[in-house]
């Protein structure tokens, strides 16, 4: 059975605490949560002060902070005092991924490594044994109404190939373009086992009842 993230990105913001905890009731894993600086990606979301109010209204959540901005070293200690269960960031945004890993570990918090369409799964391979998530995009960040890319399918496989051999089991994720009724059932069939939706959940005339499907979804 896959595990479900959803993003905050398509919740209501005047009502995103309650939209949260909705979901989470409803039985998703987690709260995807992505901060664009406007620089790493042309567009702008939210950051810490909306963070550090989720945590309060919701203590037991775990939050993924997906970080798609420059220099995301420089505000590890700030996120993770914010609420951060784990940090996300991107292979293409830091010149000193190691340093990057090894500080958020050090904070005690998880790890996740972020790969865009166009760069090669394989950049994260040396980093796999210190990651708790791998995101893999489907479509370039920071930007909506995109097409779920065709090379996605083909990293994953790659990844979670990649995974058996060292006989490690991170959760292998895929945001971007994520549907119930295509999308969905493909990337887990190609080895992802963590899913992040948002607009597919919040948009959903049943919230609870498209929450109950994603999580029902098993590689065939």
């Amino acid at each position: 059975m896959s595990k479900l993230s959803v993003s905050v990105l398509s919740a209501d913001f005047s009502k995103l605490g309650a939209d949260c905890r909705e979901v989470l009731d409803a039985g998703a894993d987690m709260i995807h949560f992505d901060v664009m600086d406007g620089h790493f990606v042309d567009n702008l979301s939210f950051g810490l002060p909306v963070l550090k109010s989720l945590r309060k209204a919701l203590p037991d959540a775990y939050f993924d902070v997906h970080l798609m901005i420059t220099s995301p070293l420089e505000f590890i200690m700030e996120f993770v005092e914010a609420g951060a269960n784990c940090i996300t960031f991107h292979v293409e945004a830091s010149n000193s991924i190691r340093c990057t890993v090894a500080a958020i570990k050090a904070f005690g918090c998880d790890v996740g490594l972020a790969v865009n369409p166009n760069t090669p799964v394989e950049a994260v391979f040396p980093f796999l044994y210190d990651l708790t998530i791998i995101l893999v995009m489907s479509v370039k960040p920071g930007h909506a109404g995109q097409k779920f890319h065709p090379q996605t399918p083909i990293k994953l496989r790659k990844l979670k190939a990649e995974c058996v051999k060292r006989g490690i089991d991170p959760l292998i994720s895929v945001d971007g373009g994520i549907k119930i009724e295509n999308t969905a059932p493909l990337c887990i069939d190609s080895g992802a086992n963590l899913l992040v939706a948002g607009s597919a959940i919040f948009d959903a005339p049943d919230r609870v009842e498209a929450v109950h499907a994603f999580k029902a979804l098993k590689k065939n």
